[in-house]
């Protein structure tokens, strides 16, 4: 997951790409050789080239050392402007980018190869996307403004959520996105993230986060009206077509000023970074309703900018913009323990675990112009530098995303 990072400027729209299948090659033999274990996926805010679309760049890890190396087709254009979120589909074939600029969403078809190939593009109902996330049935953005006529960044409103509905692809054809969910109280394709009392407050969206059973999902926001700020986590169950219901007591108090927002594997908790006061917030989840866990919250680094927890082996892990360090958790019962802070690269503002074997950590160095890599060691949670570690990448990268190489994507050859 990865803080907002805030940008204003025109909003274009992006046509639909075509998919050019003929193109589609596969290279098993450089797979075999570098023993991939993960591809992953780094967007670089950085205008670059005649379109001055952000850029994509792919990874490989190496299974036995950890080294990252880009693949010899990356990178590749992001499809518009400032790609500031990623998120992959679960079946891997899938990577979705949300460039902030353009107010789009650009669909990437993934071959067995790692490559990436431009399918499809949306637009999102709201104003600059901030964040995106996917269950098995819906892709969720998060948008900074509401689209109504008075929003502006000049003006800003309070943020929205939307979610548009996901068909899933076969070998032979990706997957589909439907039109975006209605919010039938409204009348529109959004439901804003507002605050009972506090209809003129700037509430800003900063993350969210869908659980494995997609049944419910969580934004991550702060009141920037107010000094100092306020958060909230936002909660809302999902139902057929992707429809909303917030659940009762939401949102519910977090803190100043959350950045981001992150499930375990259960879905029975949630953690989110506090970017004001330097630490992580922990809640256990039931039916949607968030209760603090003991302890919460837990100290973390100098502007925890992004979180990740492993699905695996019961640890998590904060990237600390300011000072440039990730810190270790382990969990128990969902309460988190500290076990240690690593240096990384300048600025770090989004974090990754591969999701492989669940070994891989590595960072996006936003002023750094790079990715820091860690190998986890698994019995201690402690973290160990990656062979070759900081890996180059374009300017200014802003988020990661990762499959594992062996069932990537739909299939494509």
């Amino acid at each position: 997951m990865r803080m907002k990072l805030n940008k204003s400027s025109q909003l274009v729209l992006v046509s639909a790409a075509g998919l050019l299948a003929a193109t589609l090659v596969t290279a098993c033999s450089q797979i075999t050789e570098t023993k991939t274990v993960d591809f992953v996926y780094v967007a670089s805010s950085k205008a670059a080239g005649p379109d001055n679309y952000g850029e994509i760049n792919i990874f490989e890890i190496n299974s036995d050392s950890g080294t990252m190396r880009q693949i010899p087709a990356s990178p590749v254009p992001s499809g518009g402007r400032y790609p500031i979120s990623e998120a992959v589909s679960t079946d891997y074939a899938n990577l979705f980018v949300a460039n902030q600029d353009d107010n789009s969403i650009v669909q990437f078809v993934i071959g067995t190869d790692g490559k990436l190939y431009s399918f499809n593009t949306v637009n999102t109902p709201g104003i600059f996307p901030v964040a995106i996330a996917t269950s098995a049935a819906n892709l969720f953005v998060v948008d900074t403004y509401q689209p109504l006529p008075s929003c502006s960044p000049a003006a800003p409103c309070s943020g929205s959520i939307a979610v548009f509905p996901l068909t899933a692809g076969t070998s032979s054809t990706p997957t589909a996105i439907g039109s975006a969910a209605v919010n039938t109280s409204i009348s529109a394709q959004y439901w804003p993230l507002s605050v009972a009392g506090k209809a003129s407050d700037v509430i800003v969206p900063t993350g969210v986060a869908v659980p494995p059973s997609g049944k419910f999902v969580f934004v991550s926001a702060y009141d920037s009206t107010v000094t100092p700020h306020v958060g909230y986590i936002f909660a809302f169950s999902v139902g057929t077509g992707g429809v909303l219901t917030a659940v009762g007591g939401s949102p519910f108090a977090a803190g100043a000023q959350p950045s981001a927002i992150a499930s375990d594997a259960s879905g029975n908790f949630i953690y989110a970074p506090d970017y004001a006061r330097n630490q992580v917030m922990g809640f256990s989840v039931a039916n949607g309703v968030l209760t603090p866990l003991s302890g919460s919250p837990y100290p973390a680094g100098t502007a925890p900018a992004a979180i990740a927890v492993d699905q695996a082996y019961y640890y998590a892990f904060v990237a600390n913009s300011t000072d440039s360090s990730i810190t270790a958790y382990s969990m128990s019962s969902g309460v988190l323990t500290r076990l240690g802070n690593y240096s990384v690269g300048l600025q770090p503002v989004a974090i990754g675990i591969d999701p492989s074997t669940q070994r891989y950590v590595f960072t996006a160095n936003f002023l750094g112009n790079d990715v820091s890599g860690y190998q986890l060691q698994k019995a201690d949670g402690s973290l160990l530098l990656s062979q070759g570690t900081p890996f180059a990448s374009n300017n200014q990268p802003t988020a990661v995303a990762s499959i594992p190489h062996n069932g990537t994507g739909g299939g494509i050859q």
